[in-house]
């Protein structure tokens, strides 16, 4: 693989414009297809297996009239009546021509004698628009506007909530916030304005070319609204990032004096292939998210995957081909004059390192009893979905929210849907409604409605409370384990409840269900792939443990905010919310991949010191010396873009900005800075432990080139004065700046410098 990422980036460096060229026309075809065949994201949160799935199911082949999605129009006036005269007036013809719009199946008139809507004041009704189709589009958000504002004319507050609302909200971020950051950060990191526009540039190539990708995909499967927003947060931060790593490695290789076009191979050759492997672990695990069983969070996965390939394609293809067209001139501009370092041990981190390993008991639990506190409100998780009481203020689905709530209690918004399914002629349904009203935390029952068959009723249950309350969830599962079932005993007839409070709640069960699964196979993968990177048992080992403690550290603070409500006001949450299900594991998934970037660029590092010196604590110091101004860069860059997105009104996209930047955060200063070095320097040798025969069944991976990238002429190896052994750790590099292998030993050899090193010592240079 570093040969031939070796020579991809010496090729593209030496003719960059035929790069750049081939790339325009490969974007022109991904947004010609996506004109041709692709779509716009909807909400299609199926969850095959469920009762509240397999009760729509039964509705939309015997009662296909209410099958579909719903919305409700909800009509106010401030005085007077509205089922005034010149008021219903207004509400009828609304109500015909809701009844006129596309795929609309049933308006429920809020004025009929058998089941008026009509609040006890007589200022509020509002009218179900029931549709026969699963999921909605903009276009009929725009029938309801259109057909109420008779009504609003007429002066009739007329508001929208439900699923046809939410499909015409415009979900945004703020990514404008993230890149002024990022291009600060990498003004400050390379000092040259060329350098800096790299990053920036491939990135939004990246994602300009991801989303259309995403277009294309939404053309035939059904996409969550939220992911183009979450596939931007992504695409940037990765984009960046993996072009930071290369460039940095770039410029490094011509200050030791190669040509562009060496410096170009050699940094496609390791950087790139590091690249390359941090993400395709983020999109490994991202896949591994169809163990979850549901489509909506699978789909809403592999869009984020898109954005992160085309991210790791641009940056071993179009970059070089950027760096080769900059050769010496990236450095123009410059800004600042960086002052060089004698050695990594005499930066600020290098210091730092020292400092640690100089007492890692200390820190170590320190940082573990932080990582712990932040971690703790998990135990108090509740997953759960957002309703229009959580939307913003100036939104017409929050006012209608409002509305009804004020007119007729909370639980109005969130009505349990009751599926009878019986001999025609039986007293089931009757039965059933019965039972609903006499049960405590039930507010009011609807008279069931037959289908023409007689043989499947339909009837909606009002709770007391709100759709996100728990104690909403408590009467489900109440309503679902006692009442129905004693109620249709002996009758032969089935009643299963369904709608969006009884659908979300059983996706959030789902997911629950299935997040420890997935959370356990994403830690075993990544624990073999860096077995299979570093040789090591401890390494990944410890690797895996603190990434569950700095996720677990993310949970919690987002469970704080969100669900306790502490500083919610400084991210412009009105309402506490449950954490929305799809977050832990679509994040588990993200921050794996992210933070075995970091472990990779460190780790590395730190193991090439401990194979020239032998020593335990200066590799660590050496090592994080190094690379800590990097991952720091690169950090900074991934917070500023993730929390570029918290301004948006999206609660959904709220929660993983603020969970991603906590974690990246915590991964780059808790993790990296104190844990890392202060378990190492525990640990000693034995971090680099690894039994004979779990090396000889491990493949050999090596991120930094290998023996297959031509080296520099090797130096002249020490001799060894007479008497004394030569240890050949003090003889061998492998440098992850650049030369594969530099010292006394062939590095045309087939054999990987860990393997040559470990003759005769299973825990030694392995």
């Amino acid at each position: 693989m570093s040969q031939l990422l070796y020579r991809l980036g010496r090729r593209t460096a030496a003719h960059p414009f035929r790069t750049i060229a081939v790339w325009a026309l490969l974007a022109a075809v991904v947004f010609a297809l996506q004109g041709a065949v692709g779509n716009d994201p909807v909400n299609d949160y199926r969850v095959p297996g469920v009762e509240s799935q397999e009760a729509a199911d039964t509705l939309e082949a015997r009662f296909p009239e209410f099958a579909g999605v719903t919305g409700r129009v909800v009509f106010h006036v401030d005085e007077g009546r509205i089922d005034d005269p010149a008021n219903r007036a207004a509400v009828d013809e609304a109500v015909d021509r809701l009844a006129a719009g596309a795929d609309v199946t049933l308006v429920a008139d809020p004025f009929d004698p058998d089941l008026p809507t009509v609040s006890p004041d007589g200022r509020t009704a509002f009218a179900t628009v029931q549709y026969g189709v699963q999921t909605v589009q903009p276009e009929h958000y725009d029938d309801v506007v259109a057909a109420v504002e008779p009504a609003r004319d007429a002066g009739v507050q007329a508001e929208v909530s439900g699923e046809i609302a939410w499909a015409a909200a415009e979900i945004e971020g703020q990514e404008a916030i993230g890149l002024a950051v990022a291009l600060v950060v990498l003004l400050v990191a390379f000092g040259s304005i060329i350098a800096a526009g790299m990053p920036l540039a491939t990135a939004l190539v990246g994602v300009a070319v991801g989303l259309a990708g995403l277009g294309i995909m939404a053309g035939f499967a059904d996409v969550p609204q939220e992911s183009p927003v979450l596939a931007v947060m992504i695409g940037l931060g990765v984009g960046i990032d993996y072009a930071l790593f290369v460039v940095t490695r770039f410029r490094q290789h011509l200050h030791e004096g190669m040509p562009v076009t060496e410096a170009a191979g050699r940094a496609n050759a390791t950087a790139g292939q590091a690249v390359l492997f941090a993400g395709t672990t983020v999109v490994i695990a991202i896949v591994g998210l169809v163990l979850a069983g549901l489509p909506a969070v699978t789909t809403m996965g592999l869009a984020v995957a898109i954005t992160v390939v085309v991210a790791m394609a641009i940056a071993v293809t179009l970059l070089p081909a950027l760096m080769g067209w900059a050769g010496e001139r990236i450095d123009r501009f410059a800004l600042h004059r960086r002052r060089a370092t004698d050695a990594a041990h005499e930066t600020l981190s290098g210091r730092w390192a020292h400092r640690v390993g100089r007492r890692p008991g200390r820190y170590a639990t320190v940082a573990l009893v932080g990582l712990l506190a932040l971690a703790a409100p998990v135990l108090s998780l509740r997953v759960g979905f957002a309703d229009d009481g959580n939307a913003p203020p100036d939104t017409t689905q929050r006012r209608a929210y409002d509305l009804t709530t004020a007119a007729y209690g909370p639980g109005v918004n969130g009505p349990l849907t009751v599926v009878v399914e019986g001999e025609p002629g039986g007293d089931a349904p009757q039965r059933v409604a019965g039972a609903l009203a006499a049960t405590e935390g039930v507010a009011s029952v609807t008279p069931p409605v037959l289908n023409e068959d007689g043989d499947t009723a339909v009837l909606f249950a009002f709770p007391t409370t709100a759709p996100g309350d728990e104690a909403t969830a408590d009467l489900l599962g109440e309503v679902r384990a006692e009442v129905l079932p004693a109620a249709v005993e002996g009758t032969g007839a089935t009643a299963q409840v369904t709608g969006g409070t009884a659908f979300f709640e059983d996706l959030s069960d789902r997911i629950a269900d299935r997040l420890p699964l997935f959370i356990a196979a994403v830690v075993a993968l990544s624990f073999v792939l860096l077995a299979v990177v570093f040789r090591s048992i401890l390494v990944p080992l410890k690797a895996a443990v603190m990434n569950v403690l700095s996720i677990g550290a993310a949970y919690g603070v987002v469970v704080a905010i969100f669900q306790w409500g502490w500083g919610k006001d400084l991210i412009g949450l009105d309402e506490t919310v449950p954490v929305n299900p799809f977050v832990p594991l679509i994040m588990f998934a993200i921050l794996f991949g992210l933070s075995m970037d970091y472990e990779v660029f460190l780790l590395s590092r730190v193991r090439e010191e401990w194979l020239r010196t032998g020593d335990s604590h200066t590799s660590v110091v050496d090592g994080l010396g190094v690379t800590a101004r990097v991952i720091t860069s690169a950090a900074l860059i991934m917070i500023s873009v993730f929390l570029g997105f918290v301004i948006g009104d999206d609660v959904l996209i709220k929660m993983f900005g603020v969970g991603l930047a906590t974690a990246v955060l915590l991964d780059a200063t808790v993790v990296r800075m104190v844990l890392v070095p202060a378990t190492m320097a525990l640990l000693g040798d034995a971090n680099w432990w690894l039994p004979r025969w779990l090396d000889r069944v491990l493949p050999h991976l090596d991120l930094e080139g290998g023996p297959d990238v031509p080296a520099p002429a090797p130096a002249p190896a020490p001799a060894a004065a007479a008497g004394e052994s030569l240890d050949l750790r003090q003889v061998v590099t492998v440098s992850t700046d650049g030369a594969a292998i530099e010292g006394g030993l062939d590095p045309a050899a087939p054999t990987t410098a860990a393997t040559r090193l470990d003759a005769g010592d299973a825990g030694g240079a392995s």
